[in-house]
């Protein structure tokens, strides 16, 4: 699956969020990290090898998926079933293979619904991203919905977006973000968006949030605790010889895409060229590893949204794990 989870969350500083729901048990026990090595990814989940063939037949009604009456609802049902069958076989051997990924940390994760932040590399087509999202299917299949996020541009770009929606992608407004903790789903989030994902290939192992606390604010009010994620190799599928911001402020493309990069890349199959499109490359095969670190939780007081002090050393505290989640993932390279 490819994409670019450009993140720039709008939210409203001064809104409030009702609280998401947790699951049962204490909010900080761990999900369990049991994994059958035996079980395929197919029709959305867990399925031994001897049940395929009668697990991709499940039939999957087209309206559970489809939600023509409200934007804020596109993706909110998680990934489809149906859809996720389908790319199995590619999406398998793109991880396994072509990125070979690792990524452990799963006993990390606290039981209640959580908000993943993390960064993300490669430009628009962010591998890092999407082979952790796809990762987090096959080891919790429907049971625990991942919702990854998107930049406008994206989610409504012809055809893409609709993939995107039919994967469980949500645009990662205010409401979005908590229409899914209120049906008690996870959300990743990459805050930096653009400029993290588009960061110069000599920052590929530096965290970049962009400064951007809103996340922070919206698991504040919801009470919702925040796993960082550490993960590397992704700036590795496609190399960003400069960030471009002078060129962006020339052609203002903050103000017609929202953009503060106007990024020069070198990548396949057009070499150097000023990336702007979504579809312009193929990433390069690149070893991803990726992380969750242990949660950040908060006091349950949604006042403190208001308290900046307090607002700025959780996000410091967020940026500070995943950096060394990087750092130590880094040591791991063999180049």
């Amino acid at each position: 699956m490819t994409s670019k989870a450009h993140a720039n969350v709008q939210f409203q500083e001064e809104a409030t969020v009702a609280s998401a729901p947790q699951r049962k048990g204490s909010t900080r026990k761990k999900a369990s990290r049991t994994e059958n090595p035996a079980c395929t990814l197919v029709a959305g989940t867990s399925v031994k090898p001897k049940q395929r063939k009668a697990a991709t037949k499940a039939p999957l009604g087209a309206e559970e998926w489809q939600f023509p009456d409200s934007k804020v609802r596109e993706g909110l049902n998680g990934p489809d079933p149906v859809l996720m069958n389908k790319q199995a076989g590619f999406v398998n051997r793109l991880m396994d293979i072509y990125f070979r990924m690792e990524i452990g940390g799963w006993e990390n994760l606290p039981q209640q619904a959580s908000l993943l932040i993390g960064g993300h590399s490669g430009g628009p087509l962010t591998m890092d991203a999407w082979t952790t999202i796809y990762a987090w299917w096959r080891h919790f299949g429907d049971s625990r919905p991942l919702h990854g996020t998107a930049h406008e541009v994206l989610m409504k770009t012809p055809g893409l977006g609709r993939y995107f929606r039919r994967g469980g992608v949500i645009n990662p407004t205010r409401e979005n973000i908590e229409a899914a903790f209120a049906r008690g789903h996870d959300v990743i989030l990459w805050p930096g968006g653009e400029v993290d994902a588009f960061r110069s290939w000599s920052k590929r192992d530096q965290v970049v949030l962009g400064e951007r606390t809103g996340f922070i604010r919206m698991a504040i009010r919801t009470n919702t605790p925040i796993v960082p994620v550490a993960t590397i190799g992704g700036h590795d599928t496609l190399f960003v010889l400069s960030e471009g911001r002078w060129l962006a402020k020339l052609l203002k493309l903050k103000k017609y895409l929202r953009s503060d990069v106007a990024p020069i890349t070198l990548s396949f199959p057009f070499g150097i060229a000023l990336h702007v499109t979504p579809l312009q490359h193929i990433p390069l095969p690149a070893k991803i590893r990726t992380e969750f670190l242990e949660a950040v939780y908060f006091d349950g007081d949604p006042a403190l949204a208001d308290d900046a002090d307090y607002v700025h050393q959780k996000y410091e505290e967020v940026q500070a794990r995943i950096q060394a989640g990087m750092d130590m993932l880094a040591k791991r390279r063999k180049f």
